[in-house]
């Protein structure tokens, strides 16, 4: 599949979250600007999707429509993680245990991405499960619930993933199909 041409005028996160940091000067999340954040992210999120809209009235291509929502989604998800894990939930040198990645899986992971389709993520951590990583998982779920998506999530360590694999055949499978975000 060809890359997305003009990745930025779909969303540039650099810009982004360059207005997100001017928000919060003080390098320090506020609560009380979460609808300020939400409407910005918000705004971001729907430009994308009508440059999505207008290049597929132009050029009736399918799959670069499946490729640019995922590439959309995925900038809005890096964008949420980042504020999560710097400016909301900023830990300078967390533990092996307070790791975790992020992972598309499912169609979302194929970069197979449907207009207004479920995104299914994988919140991966190395093995076990702390207080803090159901903090970055509870403000990113919330957040992206807040923007409309439909959000399929699962939260596993590594061993998880390995052993859930072996006998149910759906995991299995949308393990193969994932890519790191």
């Amino acid at each position: 599949m060809n890359a997305i041409v003009n990745q930025r005028e779909i969303l540039d996160r650099r810009k982004l979250l360059s207005k997100i940091n001017r928000m919060f000067p003080l390098k320090t999340y506020q609560p009380a600007k979460r609808e300020d954040l939400l409407s910005l992210v918000k705004k971001s999120f729907d430009n994308g999707f009508f440059e999505i809209e207008k290049r597929f009235g132009f050029n009736k291509n399918g799959l670069d429509v499946l490729k640019s929502n995922s590439f959309l989604v995925d900038q809005v998800i890096r964008v949420l993680f980042e504020v999560a894990t710097t400016l909301a939930y900023p830990r300078g040198n967390p533990s092996t245990a307070e790791k975790i990645s992020l992972v598309a899986v499912g169609g979302y992971g194929r970069e197979e991405l449907a207009p207004y389709s479920d995104i299914d993520i994988m919140f991966l951590h190395p093995y076990k499960k702390t207080p803090y990583i159901e903090q970055i998982v509870e403000f990113l779920l919330y957040f992206l619930w807040d923007l409309g998506l439909k959000v399929g999530h699962s939260t596993r360590s590594i061993d998880d993933c390995i052993r859930l694999s072996k006998n149910d055949l759906i995991i299995e499978t949308s393990l193969l199909d994932s890519r790191w975000l």
